[in-house]
């Protein structure tokens, strides 16, 4: 007997009865979907687990910690009872800006990165054309003396430069010797003592920029190059117009990365002044860690502060400046 369809119905009832049983069948594979996403996302917490309790330890406690400190009194003696300290607000902060010496520290810190940023890209990036283009015998062995002293110990490179520029027995004073100079106390005068540094920085951080630049150099199309040279653009119109502008990310990289550790600059006046001549190489970052020796932890986290605010400005405006205008 053949079956009837009821009115508003849009099929017959052996339809609609086996259209209604879909769903059911569906709901243990949607529940068997949910139970695995639990698994893995238990899985996934447990192996994060360790990193997350050592970032909480170590990075983002301190971070949080130090920041209530600058905003307090706290000094070493309060250690034992940190509950006992006074909340001053801004207060180490307008001291900071007081402090003729910590302004003398981040005018050399600026001196730094103002001239050594721009001096190691320049430099890492001449290395880097000299490397695709001009040099064909023994690249591989000029791209490894380049980075060598990325890869070397700071401290050890900072020994060597201090060797090298004694006075009496340095290297560089006995060749200026030879010509009847008579060199310096590069490390012991307030004119030479900064310069030193930077060129130094310079000379250690261009094997990074090379590097980059390198991979951004070999990227580039032969096929935009030779459409260029038919379009008759010399040498230098090439590199300018159609080299350099996709160099940009390359460039974001190496200003931003380099820039970074340069407003961060330590561990060269530490090794080889301690911060003089008449505080010439003082850093910033060696201000805070002296003021940390001494007990005044208020000051030290402030000064901290301060530096990673000038490192958040000064990425900005190179995202600013160097990022791609598409």
């Amino acid at each position: 007997m053949p079956t009837s369809t009821l009115p508003g119905q849009g099929g017959t009832r052996d339809e609609n009865a086996s259209v209604g049983h879909q769903p059911a069948a569906g709901r243990p594979r949607l529940s068997l979907d949910r139970s695995a996403q639990g698994r893995q996302a238990r899985a996934a917490w447990t192996l994060a687990a360790p990193f997350l309790a050592l970032f909480l330890a170590f990075m983002l406690l301190p971070v949080v910690w130090s920041l209530l400190m600058s905003l307090t009194d706290t000094q070493s003696a309060d250690l034992r009872t940190p509950l006992n300290v006074s909340f001053t607000g801004f207060d180490n902060y307008v001291r900071l800006f007081q402090d003729e010496q910590f302004v003398h520290a981040l005018r050399n810190t600026a001196v730094f990165v103002v001239v050594g940023l721009p001096l190691t890209l320049a430099a890492g990036l001449a290395a880097a054309v000299a490397l695709n283009s001009g040099i064909r015998r023994f690249r591989a062995v000029f791209r490894v003396g380049f980075y060598l002293p990325v890869i070397t110990s700071i401290v050890a490179i900072a020994v060597v430069w201090k060797t090298l520029l004694d006075p009496r027995a340095g290297l560089v004073n006995t060749v200026l010797g030879w010509f009847g100079i008579d060199g310096p106390a590069w490390l012991a005068d307030t004119r030479f003592a900064l310069p030193v540094m930077i060129l130094m920085a310079v000379w250690r951080n261009l094997g990074t920029v090379m590097i980059i630049m390198l991979a951004g150099l070999q990227s580039v199309p032969q096929s935009l190059m030779e459409a260029a040279e038919l379009d008759g653009a010399g040498a230098w119109q090439r590199f300018w117009r159609v080299t350099f502008p996709l160099l940009r990310p390359a460039l974001l990289l190496t200003a931003v990365t380099t820039g970074i550790g340069y407003l961060q600059f330590f561990d060269e006046p530490f090794v080889m002044t301690q911060g003089g001549p008449l505080d010439s190489t003082l850093s910033a970052t060696m201000y805070a860690y002296n003021q940390f020796g001494n007990g005044n932890y208020d000051v030290a986290s402030a000064a901290g502060y301060v530096v990673f605010v000038l490192i958040v400005a000064l990425t900005v405006l190179q995202f600013r400046v160097l990022r791609d205008k598409d």
